[in-house]
């Protein structure tokens, strides 16, 4: 997870002005272009390339189509759909024919750009939809992807990519054969205070990392949902927040683990949580040196990223909710635009999908599948109690 940003680039985007002069770097090949949150209106505005050239095509939109219309879809994606700039709500798939009328009424989607599970498969003949956003549960992760890509639309999946590493494997040789991208939903590699903790951490501006400290996790509430039943989620909040953490300790250290521990809590709810796990703890070497100490839970709050490097240290607290997130170093608060997350996000991939460029690797299905793999490795870790290598 190198950082290759460039010192032109980062000249350029600090003569912009106001706002996006804060906008930290792209990683690893991000494309150029950049869409930046006006602090007064909230709207979003177009940059230009160093050499003067717009950036992205304006007036050509890839149509995304939702499957799966619950609470993401509805409050987060759906919204951010109105302000992005590359993509746009065109299509969705749900089973809930009410839900259907809802939203061709809210989002005037026409009739022919609705299905349901079983009609999916047609959507391969609807050359209004550029995209498909699986927002289903873990479990229907895999069959939606491969169902999409066949249906020869590129593919963006909710995180985590799938349950099993085959089932992440599965997803990428589906979409390499149809010759169609995959992304997996990682928002905050496009989300500036995100960027700026990366460039921190793997720039070694404090100097080399010695410690990281990377938790997330709140109170769940029904019961009954989905995240509760192992064979839909796949296990408990490792499986749904606990993957941030995964990531945080990663991308700021630019590094992968050598090494996991890990141990569950003991359940202080045990009819609640009958099928997976309520608190985990796990902590990762890395070939540095470095080292990560990580919470997640489904009955206590928590959501940090602190790095304690070798000169200062630098967090973000909150670290990885739907914002705003703030951050500070030991040299003071650091300072970057309030953006939408989910607009960052889809404008991102699809500006590189208009542009016919490779996504960048670490937001892909290779991505995806290391980030499942670690999963699983830390269930293996706590159920043993042993120290599992990762470098095998």
């Amino acid at each position: 997870m190198k950082n290759q940003q460039s010192n032109s680039r980062r000249t350029f985007l600090r003569n912009l002005g106001t706002g996006a002069s804060a906008l930290s770097l792209p990683l690893l090949g991000y494309a150029d272009n950049q869409f930046v949150q006006n602090e007064t209106s909230g709207l979003y505005s177009l940059l230009t390339n160093p050499n003067g050239e717009p950036l992205g095509q304006p007036g050509r939109k890839l149509g995304i189509a939702l499957v799966g219309l619950g609470y993401y879809s509805k409050n987060l994606l759906a919204p951010a759909l109105q302000e992005t700039k590359n993509c746009r709500l065109a299509g969705i798939v749900t089973g809930t024919p009410a839900k259907a009328e809802e939203w061709m009424k809210k989002y005037n989607i026409p009739k022919e750009n609705v299905y349901d599970y079983k009609t999916f498969d047609r959507i391969a003949d609807n050359k209004d939809i550029d995209v498909i956003y699986v927002v289903l549960p873990n479990s229907m992760h895999e069959e939606y992807v491969v169902r999409a890509a066949q249906a020869g639309k590129h593919v963006i999946c909710e995180k985590p990519m799938a349950i099993t590493p085959k089932a992440c494997q599965n997803m990428i040789d589906a979409c390499k054969k149809a010759n169609k991208q995959l992304a997996i939903g990682y928002r905050l590699h496009y989300e500036p205070f995100t960027k700026e903790v990366m460039r921190l951490g793997q720039e070694k501006v404090f100097g080399p990392i010695k410690f990281v400290e990377a938790s997330d996790g709140f109170r769940i509430g029904d019961p009954t949902q989905w995240r509760m039943k192992k064979a839909m989620a796949g296990g408990g909040p490792l499986m749904d927040v606990g993957i941030y953490a995964v990531q945080g300790a990663r991308y700021v250290t630019g590094e992968e683990p050598i090494s996991v521990t890990a141990q569950f809590s003991p359940k202080t709810e045990p009819e609640k949580f009958k099928e997976v796990e309520e608190t985990m703890f796990w902590q990762f070497q890395f070939p540095s040196g470095a080292v990560s100490n990580s919470t997640t839970s489904y009955t206590a709050g928590v959501e940090r990223l602190y790095a304690s490097c070798e000169k200062g240290w630098f967090e973000l607290s909150p670290a990885f909710g739907y914002g705003p997130l703030k951050g500070r170093t030991s040299k003071g608060p650091i300072e970057q635009p309030v953006v939408n997350h989910q607009a960052m996000h889809m404008d991102g991939v699809c500006n590189d999908l208009l542009a016919g460029k490779k996504l960048p690797d670490h937001v892909t299905g290779g991505e995806g599948k290391r980030d499942v793999t670690l999963l699983q490795a830390i269930y293996q870790a706590a159920e043993t109690g042993k120290k599992i290598n990762l470098r095998a």
